[in-house]
């Protein structure tokens, strides 16, 4: 006898990506911060690309601020532009902000690089993430 209960079998946990539906965004032009229109109509983009336009929205979205968006969504990196932290405090701090700005969307598996540079006024964010699609890199202007 190979197994205890043999009537009785676990079943196979399915995958996440076979749990989630297929991500859609409005395709967005990164550079000027605005949707992509297309004979009127809102281009759409799946996959990796719709997670790249999630990610983007949410490191450029204030958390907090908004009354539409749940308190998961946005980043809060914007608050330490003019403390009087150190440098080093603030990139620290300001990589953890874009790491908890991204945890809650269940398409991205990982991020594994945060990079971000304070100029003046402005902060500067990259990251490479994983997602369930492939890997995806974002850039953002704060």
């Amino acid at each position: 006898m190979t197994d205890l209960f043999p009537i009785i079998q676990p079943e196979a946990e399915p995958s996440v990506q076979a749990q989630l539906p297929l991500c859609r965004e409005v395709a967005w032009d990164f550079v000027r911060g605005i949707p992509i229109y297309a004979g009127g109509r809102p281009v759409e983009v799946t996959g990796a690309e719709a997670v790249k336009v999630w990610i983007w929205k949410a490191l450029m979205t204030a958390r907090f601020r908004h009354d539409i968006y749940t308190w998961d969504y946005g980043c809060e990196a914007e608050s330490l532009i003019g403390k009087a932290f150190t440098a080093q405090v603030k990139e620290s701090e300001a990589v953890r902000y874009v790491r908890e700005a991204l945890a809650p969307n269940p398409y991205i598996t990982d991020v594994r690089q945060v990079d971000v540079r304070f100029r003046g006024a402005e902060l500067e964010i990259s990251c490479q993430v994983s997602t369930i699609y492939g890997e995806a890199e974002v850039t953002a202007y704060v």
